[in-house]
């Protein structure tokens, strides 16, 4: 057992990306029940929506799960109070500063890993006084740091700064994928793509089936002027680049993007009109799985490579 699987009482160091629209309490409860860590998306819930699921997923599962939080969040406040009034006791917390919430969270007895895009924020981590730390490269699906490192340059850069327990995302989805961000320094892996595309994510059956048929260079991180985005090709990831080609500014891409996109995209289907996310990785994959399948896979190939290269 590492430290990661200590921290949050897991069987295996994999979390599960707690992923707008897909991350519900079927998903998170699953990977639980596998050995993982599921993560409830607060992303795209309300507060009352939150507690529903957390009330659900405690009623699926007896084993450690915990909510995703970007700070970015009009309802953050809402969302933090639900957490703690529901005795919820790990988070995941991103898209914003970890000094915001991390203190008000730790003097409740909840546990902190803070999503990092740049080994500067690693340190800033640790000066916040977070539990871990989830780095991740810019292959990863959804909202990306401006940096644009990739995980097997990140990784090994935050691993310099900090001795906290440290987790790699961005392009994991395989046991092989796992093995090199643990040679690399990572103690854990969190994996969102492989996930969002299982039976028991919330994610719409065409948004899934699309993904499922990705080749290699059919994502691109694009909104760059308003929070880089790894979108997923299509009839509005074209216009996004077409703005952009003609030089955009951020009011126009705002506009452009409007109210809802990735709910209509993601949760409702809408292939066309729909903003559309996911991580590079997704073009290794041909198939749905349940969670626990694909748990199982990723283990049983972590330990096989690990025997291959240690011959």
């Amino acid at each position: 057992m590492n430290r990661v699987c200590e921290l949050f009482g897991t069987r295996y160091p994999v979390v599960q990306g707690g992923m707008v629209w897909c991350s519900g309490w079927r998903l998170a409860s699953a990977v639980s029940n596998a050995g993982g860590l599921g993560l409830l998306g607060a992303g795209s819930m309300t507060a009352e929506v939150l507690r529903e699921h957390v009330r659900r997923c405690r009623q699926a599962t007896d084993r450690p799960f915990g909510v995703n939080l970007p700070l970015a969040n009009r309802e953050t406040g809402e969302l933090a109070r639900v957490i703690v009034e529901e005795g919820v006791r790990i988070v995941f917390t991103s898209a914003g500063s970890p000094r915001t919430w991390t203190a008000f969270f730790r003097e409740k007895g909840v546990i902190v890993a803070h999503v990092a895009s740049s080994s500067r924020f690693v340190a800033k981590c640790e000066e916040a006084g977070v539990d871990a730390v989830v780095v991740e490269g810019f292959e990863a699906g959804g909202h990306n740091g401006r940096e644009e490192t990739t995980t097997m340059c990140l990784v090994p850069a935050a691993r310099r700064v900090t001795t906290l327990p440290l987790l790699a995302a961005g392009g994991i989805g395989t046991g092989r994928g796992m093995l090199a961000a643990m040679a690399l320094g990572a103690e854990g892996v969190q994996v969102g793509t492989r996930f969002a595309l299982t039976r028991e994510s919330s994610a719409h059956e065409n948004f899934k089936r699309l993904c499922l048929s990705l080749e290699e260079g059919d994502t691109r991180l694009l909104l760059k002027k308003l929070a880089p985005t790894r979108l997923v090709k299509g009839d509005f990831m074209t216009a996004v680049e077409e703005a952009e080609a003609r030089g955009a500014s951020a009011d126009e891409l705002r506009e452009l993007l409007g109210r809802g996109r990735s709910r209509k995209g993601i949760f409702e289907g809408d292939l066309s009109a729909g903003e559309l996310e996911i991580g590079q990785v997704a073009s290794l994959f041909r198939r749905e799985q349940d969670a626990a399948g694909v748990m199982e896979e990723i283990i049983n190939e972590y330990e096989r490579a690990r025997t291959e290269i240690s011959r």
